[in-house]
């Protein structure tokens, strides 16, 4: 049954006051997936990612300081998401590998590349993206910064 309750309402701080909450950075997301297996073959070699597992042989896929962990779709772990979906994610994922090679390892891969290069908006500056999909259809941007961004990258 869908629920038709109006949206919470959070309490707003004053416009003087400070929130004492300041996020540092993203340690992990979860990607709900039809295959595991699949989703693993994909990300190690398509993107170079690390099988990481933990807790009750429970998968995921590490990558610089961050890692996607693995749920089944439904076999989730508690606590989940509302609605847990495969294919609904929107990833962009930052190289320092030149895009011209990433290409060329996608086609190696039989990955088809949907769009790009092109320019957007990354999170500290400019970037070039190729876009393109993952075994569940979300789509995957990979993005190299075209110039120096603030965290040292390039």
């Amino acid at each position: 049954m869908v629920s038709h309750l109006p949206p919470k309402k959070y309490i707003h701080l004053k416009s003087n006051a400070t929130c004492p909450v300041e996020v540092s950075h993203l340690d992990h997301l979860v990607l709900t997936v039809k295959s595991v297996p699949d989703t693993i073959n994909f990300y190690t070699s398509v993107l170079g990612m690390e099988v990481v597992t933990f807790k009750g042989n429970r998968k995921a896929l590490g990558f610089g300081k961050q890692k996607f962990n693995l749920h089944q779709l439904g076999k989730e772990f508690e606590p989940k998401a509302k609605r847990p979906t495969s294919g609904s994610a929107d990833l962009c994922l930052i190289t320092k590998t030149p895009l011209t090679a990433v290409a060329a390892h996608l086609k190696v891969c039989g990955v088809e590349i949907e769009e790009g290069p092109v320019q957007r908006s990354g999170a500290v500056g400019p970037i070039t993206s190729l876009y393109f999909r993952d075994p569940d259809h979300n789509l995957i941007e990979v993005s190299n910064y075209n110039q120096s961004a603030p965290d040292g990258s390039s």
